[in-house]
C-alpha cells in the first residue's frame, strides 16, 4: 500500500476518534477533536497532491479517497447538530447533496463516464472545512430549548460567532449551486439512465 492510500485510510480511522472527542461536552475535549479534525483534513490535501506528484494514483485510491471526505465531514455536521451548533435543515442540505452527487457520480463511472470535481465543489468542500472548526470552537453548547426553535439559531453573541453562521450559510449556497451544476451539466447523462 503506498503513501496516499496509507493517508486516506488514515483519515478515515480519525473520523471516529473525532467523534468520541465531539461527543464529550467539555471545551478542552472540543479543541482536541478540532485538532483532530484539521489533522484529517490535511491527510486529504497530502494524498492526493503525493499521488499525483509521484504518480501514485490507485483505482483504489479514487474510490476510498472521496468516501473518506466524505465520512468526515459528514460525521463532522452530524455532531454539530447533536451539540446543536448548527440547524439540521443546513446539515441535511449538504449531506442530500453528497448523496445525490455521489450516486450521480456511482452510475456514471458503471457507465465508464468519469465527473470530475468542479471549482464549485472544491470551493463549497474548502468553506465546509473551515465552517466546521470554526463552529466547534466559536458556537457556544445550547440547551434543549433550541430543539424547538423553529431555525435552531440563536443570535449571535460577538463577531466571532456571526462569522461562523456567516461561514455556514456561505457553505450551504456553495452546496446547493455545485449540486445544482453537477445535476445540470450532466442532464444528458440522466436522461439517459
Amino acid at each position: 500500500m503506498n503513501l496516499p492510500n496509507k493517508l486516506t485510510l488514515t483519515r478515515i480511522v480519525l473520523v471516529p476518534v473525532f467523534m468520541v472527542f465531539m461527543y464529550i461536552r467539555k471545551p478542552v475535549y472540543q479543541y482536541i477533536a478540532v485538532a483532530i479534525f484539521i489533522l484529517a483534513s490535511l491527510t486529504d490535501l497530502l494524498d492526493g497532491r503525493i499521488a499525483r506528484s509521484r504518480n501514485m494514483v490507485t483505482t483504489f485510491g479514487k474510490f476510498l479517497d472521496p468516501i473518506a471526505d466524505k465520512l468526515l465531514v459528514m460525521s463532522a455536521l452530524v455532531m454539530l447538530v447533536c451539540h446543536l451548533k448548527m440547524p439540521a435543515w443546513v446539515c441535511v442540505i449538504m449531506l442530500a447533496r453528497e448523496f445525490i452527487v455521489t450516486g450521480l457520480r456511482l452510475v456514471a463511472a458503471s457507465d465508464g463516464k468519469v465527473i470530475a470535481a468542479g471549482i464549485w465543489g472544491k470551493l463549497k468542500t474548502v468553506t465546509q472545512m473551515i465552517f466546521i472548526p470554526m463552529a466547534i470552537v466559536f458556537i457556544p453548547f445550547r440547551d434543549g430549548y433550541y430543539l424547538n426553535h423553529p431555525y435552531s439559531l440563536h443570535t449571535p453573541q460577538n463577531v466571532l460567532e456571526w462569522i461562523t453562521i456567516i461561514m455556514m450559510f456561505v457553505s450551504c449556497a456553495l452546496t446547493l449551486w455545485s449540486g445544482f451544476l453537477y445535476v445540470w451539466q450532466n442532464r444528458g447523462f440522466i436522461k439517459d439512465m
